[in-house]
């Protein structure tokens, strides 16, 4: 059974994950959070909003380059979302999805997204789209990043997809959709577009 430690300081928690991450995470690749098991676990008083932005104890975490550390180590589990590394995970929470997708470029057949902790990923079938309706309707993107994690697409970004889009007919009916990487992902009905 796994120690459960309490209420562990964000200054440790950056030390740990600076450790965990290497001086150049983005160059070296992520670090191996999948392969972690720490005896050790316990929560931490972050928040990663729906709008994207970090919080701890109540206030937005500004360093840009502290957010993209945390989430190196971000990991998602059955029973929630992690920051792990090779001696602890602590429980953080997120309010819709951990990352949100701020730019996409079409590069030949692919479409190219940027998100706001500066993952570059290429949708495809190891990266899909999907679309959920939201409150009164509205729809709610998402793109696949890295094992369980998702961006939101934001709200341009997902204006953009609209404009690339092409009707197909689906057996639920008539659809806008965008292809990448030799999929296509339905994105909305295209009864709706005017």
């Amino acid at each position: 059974m796994a120690e459960t430690v309490q209420k562990p300081g964000l200054a440790g928690v950056i030390a740990a994950a600076t450790a965990a991450a290497g001086d150049a995470p983005r160059k070296r690749g992520l670090p191996p959070v999948h392969l972690w098991n720490p005896a050790h676990s316990g929560e931490i008083d972050i928040v990663i909003r729906k709008d994207g932005a970090w919080v701890h104890e109540g206030a937005v975490i500004g360093r840009e380059a502290l957010v993209r550390l945390f989430s190196t180590i971000l990991r998602r589990d059955p029973d929630g979302f992690w920051l792990v590394t090779p001696v602890e995970k602590l429980r953080i929470t997120v309010e819709d999805a951990p990352f949100t997708a701020v730019r996409v470029d079409r590069a030949g057949e692919a479409l190219r997204f940027v998100t706001n902790v500066g993952d570059e990923v290429e949708a495809g079938p190891e990266h899909a789209i999907r679309v959920e309706t939201g409150e009164g309707g509205e729809p709610r993107p998402y793109l696949h990043v890295r094992r369980g994690l998702e961006a939101l697409i934001t709200r341009p970004v997902f204006y953009e997809l609209a404009e690339m889009a092409n009707a197909r007919e689906t057996p639920h009916g008539p659809m806008l959709g965008v292809e990448s990487g030799g999929v296509w992902f339905p994105i909305g009905s295209a009864e709706a577009r005017p």
